[in-house]
């Protein structure tokens, strides 16, 4: 069994209180939970409005599996993201 971890920090430029940040992750967060089989939450940075670190989880028999679903879901956030992705982390346990 393979444990896949991807966290991902992006800047929000054109949010203006966290209630617009919220809205926005809320989107991306239900979105690639219904196009992929993984678990979203928010980490870090949960009182700044323009910035947010959110990790996503995914496990699988195989690597090559996870590898390629996040592989997925990086092209997915990078096309429709209404922001920045400043950073992102892949680990495997």
């Amino acid at each position: 069994m393979v444990i896949g971890l991807i966290t991902l920090e992006i800047y929000f430029p054109y949010a203006h209180s966290l209630k617009e940040k919220r809205k926005i992750i809320s989107k991306l967060k239900n979105k690639i939970k219904l196009k992929f089989n993984v678990s979203i939450a928010e980490l870090e940075f949960l009182d700044k409005w323009q910035r947010t670190k959110i990790g996503l989880v995914a496990i699988n028999s195989q690597k090559l599996a996870i590898e390629k679903m996040f592989n997925k879901i990086l092209k997915e956030i990078e096309e429709n993201l209404e922001g920045e992705l400043i950073n992102y982390k892949i680990e495997y346990i």
